[in-house]
């Protein structure tokens, strides 16, 4: 940290009596005033949203709205099969249907209409008398199927947040804030996002109270943004930080039963519970069957009807469950039969796997691996794949620079889908582990943490994690902060837990101040004997509530390695030292 940044970080701490550790962890998040920091901690809809005419196109798509809904046109809310996508169908359908009953939506089928804007959809809306289609979450790259629409009458608003190609569909609007010719402040929309953002205009155009009609309607914000893991900054932060009070005082009834379902009435929920509890559950259906059942919940208006949707999803949910297990462990055994050695990518096909399961199976295998991994199945004489990449590489580039090979592709950095012909599957392995080797460096093909601040035992108490709370929803752009503390030692109560002693139960010590805490490391059983080891160890971890005992803070570790230096003297002096820039914090705790 800096001179210029210490100040800003000793303004923030002063003016706003924070605790010092939070002050410093705003700077290096880019928080740079004590202004700043209070829309951080307290972001305001009216305030910190931007105009949603800022966006590109979006006048043009409230132009056709409302001229839909004065001719009386029928509307087909279309969108993707995923969390992101049933949201977003869910938050656009709903606010429409307060003052406009002449709606459908519709929800491809993995299997019968593939990723995206199909015939199949279209002719449904043709079928039904339909006139303007508004997707989410989709059609950025649909140029032959909006213009097939458009040759039925059939005009379309695109509401999307992938990257587009130059050449843009015959669509009335694109909003796309990832637009090359777009310069909206802020590019990280979720679709439902940008449904959001549309229908904002919609309202604002019409003389109407947007934030009154709108907020009921952030839950499904929270649900998208947590989900599709876009960046937890800008709008996403604001968007996600008041749909998490929605969620959490006031859900929609359809959210309501998936959080009774989850166990989680009782609890506040965080982004956390999203994306590892309430995510997955509203997902099986996309992934399963059809996501129309995800979209039935969500729009449900009474508890009766969320209930049953719900018990639906769940007997989905046990059946993804089986299925990620079983495509997991082929597709790991796959891999251990190949000759991976030198290799910096994983590509893998079973024409037999389960098209719903295998983004989470590519997920799974990058974890394994830590490598990128494109899976594929077969689907209507098809192959069928997600992607999935490692910390700060593009897998959408590496994809994207095999286009000639595929029939469809489209995503984000991290994370893509792609169809192509059965018989371009070498031909793909072999490029896409070209393109990789000759972009990869060398720093990316390691898994590394980035530590926040180093801070002694004495400044961990559950003062602080209250302070650090503030900081949330936590997510990519704003991580749960990780902290080091360094020449740590066995309390004597460590010891190996779980069904195959896979895990640490962890009781800790720091000699110099006699401070110790307790904590769990999941497995990592690999470092027990450095914890057994009587020599000083380092610690990464995040800190957290231990959920069994209420009020009680634990370590959540995240590395353990030897010290470097086990000289004790210079052990002794390094801990007596400040290690975020002579912050007094052990003064402050003590002061307030």
């Amino acid at each position: 940290m800096n001179e210029d940044q210490k100040a800003i970080r000793d303004e923030i701490k002063n003016t706003l009596n924070i605790n010092p550790i939070v002050a410093h962890l705003l700077v290096e998040r880019g928080v740079t005033s004590a202004e700043k920091a209070q829309h951080f901690f307290r972001p305001q809809l009216a305030a910190d949203l931007h105009d949603p005419f800022l966006m590109k196109d979006m006048d043009r798509a409230v132009e056709r709205l409302n001229d839909a809904i004065g001719r009386k046109e029928k509307i087909l809310v279309y969108g993707d099969y995923d969390v992101d996508g049933t949201s977003a169908v869910a938050l656009v359908y709903r606010c429409l249907l307060h003052f406009y009953s002449n709606l459908d939506y519709y929800i491809p089928d993995r299997y019968d209409d593939g990723y995206g804007i199909s015939q199949r959809g279209i002719d449904y809306a043709l079928e039904g008398g339909v006139k303007l289609i508004i997707a989410l979450d989709c059609g950025i790259k649909a140029i032959n199927m909006v213009h097939y629409a458009k040759e039925q009458g059939i005009d379309f608003i695109i509401c999307d947040h992938h990257k587009p190609d130059p050449t843009l569909p015959e669509a009335v609007a694109v909003l796309d804030p990832k637009r090359e010719d777009d310069e909206y402040p802020y590019p990280h929309l979720s679709a439902c996002g940008v449904g959001f953002k549309l229908m904002q205009a919609f309202a604002r155009n019409n003389g109407m109270n947007e934030f009154q009609l709108l907020y009921p309607l952030l839950d499904l914000c929270a649900i998208s943004i947590a989900s599709d893991i876009v960046p937890i900054t800008g709008e996403n932060r604001v968007l996600s930080y008041t749909g998490l009070r929605c969620l959490n005082d006031t859900p929609c009834p359809g959210l309501k039963a998936v959080i009774k379902q989850c166990g989680l009435e009782k609890t506040k929920i965080t982004n956390a519970d999203i994306v590892f509890k309430i995510g997955p559950r509203i997902n099986a259906s996309g992934r399963m069957l059809n996501g129309k059942d995800a979209v039935d919940l969500l729009i449900a208006r009474d508890q009766n009807t969320a209930d049953e949707c719900a018990r639906r999803i769940a007997e989905y949910n046990e059946s993804r469950k089986e299925l990620d297990k079983q495509v997991t462990e082929e597709a790991l055994r796959q891999v251990e039969n190949m000759d991976i050695e030198g290799k910096k990518s994983l590509v893998v096909y079973n024409p037999l796997w389960h098209k719903g399961v295998i983004g989470i199976v590519a997920s799974r295998l990058t974890e394994h691996y830590y490598r990128p991994v494109v899976v594929l199945t077969s689907a209507n004489g098809l192959a069928s794949g997600s992607a999935r990449s490692i910390q700060g590489f593009d897998v959408y580039h590496a994809i994207d620079s095999c286009r000639d090979l595929v029939e469809n592709f489209g995503g984000h950095t991290f994370a893509a889908g792609l169809t192509l012909k059965e018989e371009n599957i070498p031909e793909l392995t072999r490029r896409i582990e070209q393109w990789v080797d000759d972009h990869i460096t060398e720093e990316q093909q390691h898994q590394h943490l980035d530590i926040d601040v180093e801070v002694p035992f004495h400044d961990i108490t559950q003062r602080l994690y209250k302070s650090l709370r503030t900081l949330s929803p936590f997510g990519p752009g704003n991580s749960k902060p990780i902290f080091v503390s360094r020449h740590l030692y066995d309390a004597g109560g460590s010891r190996l837990v779980g069904k195959n002693e896979e895990h640490i139960r962890l009781e800790v010590i720091e000699p110099i101040s006699g401070f110790r805490h307790n904590g769990i490391a999941f497995n990592m059983k690999d470092k027990f004997d450095i914890i057994k080891s009587g020599k000083p160890f380092d610690m990464a971890y995040t800190i957290e509530e231990n959920a069994y005992k209420p009020n009680n803070i634990q370590l959540f570790a995240r590395d353990i390695k030897i010290s470097e230096d086990n000289n004790i003297t210079q052990v002794l002096s390094m801990i007596l030292q400040s290690k975020y820039d002579e912050v007094d914090s052990a003064g402050y705790e003590n002061a307030h």
